[in-house]
């Protein structure tokens, strides 16, 4: 009884010079395929139980490409254990694999960015990002890349090792809110402290300004021609700021005007020197 089992699953479905695959190999394929498949998917549970819904989803799409890679090493490793020479297929398929390694390196370096970032919660959809010099919200976060909207509605697609290799600012990864400034120059003798409440006064009468944080009004420099001061704010959309600094330029030109406060242009002095020539 125990012989037949044996040899019915020593019993050969192929047979080559090269492979022979038995009835044993293809049970024990089945058996790997299986308990491969319950511990992906208690790996899948485990990874995924605090991430948020929309990280979830995106986590299990990549999970589902490392699943194919782990299944194809399950196939390999199963057949060589149950004696099948997988030699023959490996030295056959080795240089295809090779260029194809090259080829999907770029490849290969954007899914494990895209893996990191979700697993690090670095970046999320809303997010206003700085990267390359270029202000822009997040829209999409994919397999192997990352779409995000500059401030002028263009799309920008980038691939997920970026920000892995280049430096990002995340400006919202810790709050909405962030600091802005607007610089202005007024003219030599002018009142410093009527400069500084009507600063104060136009970022505190901005709709877009936040009330819960303080204006701040630095005395910067003496320049060239002017006293350099800087007027600091808060906002909650830093998307929008461009416009919000546009509104308050517009209101602290006119209260300077209404106040008698100069914005001066820059000047020079030439000194001529004549020189009278004797003969």
């Amino acid at each position: 009884m125990i012989q037949d089992i044996i040899d019915f699953f020593n019993l050969s479905l192929i047979k080559t010079k090269d492979i022979n695959l038995t009835v044993g190999a293809v049970v024990a394929l089945v058996v790997a395929f299986v308990l491969t498949s319950i511990v992906l998917k208690m790996i899948r549970r485990i990874v995924t139980r605090k991430l948020p819904s929309e990280d979830k989803n995106k986590f299990i799409s990549i999970f589902q490409f490392i699943q194919y890679l782990v299944y194809l090493f399950v196939i390999m490793f199963t057949l060589n254990a149950s004696g099948v020479n997988i030699s023959v297929l490996l030295t056959a398929s080795a240089a295809i694999f090779l260029g194809l390694g090259f080829a999907l390196q770029q490849l290969f370096q954007d899914l494990i960015s895209g893996i990191l970032i979700i697993l690090d919660q670095s970046l999320h959809v809303g997010d206003i990002i700085e990267i390359e010099d270029k202000v822009c919200r997040v829209e999409k976060i994919s397999l192997r890349s990352t779409k995000a909207i500059t401030r002028n509605q263009r799309v920008m697609v980038i691939p997920n090792h970026k920000f892995l290799s280049d430096i990002l600012f995340n400006w919202t990864q810790n709050s909405t809110v962030i600091r802005e400034s607007v610089s202005v120059g007024v003219a030599y003798g002018s009142d410093t402290a009527l400069v500084k409440q009507v600063l104060i006064d136009c970022a505190k009468n901005n709709p877009s300004v936040l009330k819960t944080h303080e204006p701040l009004v630095i005395f910067d420099n003496f320049g060239d021609s002017s006293l350099d001061f800087e007027l600091f704010f808060y906002v909650d959309d830093a998307f929008a700021s461009p416009n919000v600094k546009s509104d308050l330029r517009f209101e602290i030109d006119k209260q300077f005007r209404a106040n008698k406060i100069s914005i001066p242009f820059p000047q020079r002095d030439l000194h001529l020197i004549s020189k009278t020539i004797i003969e």
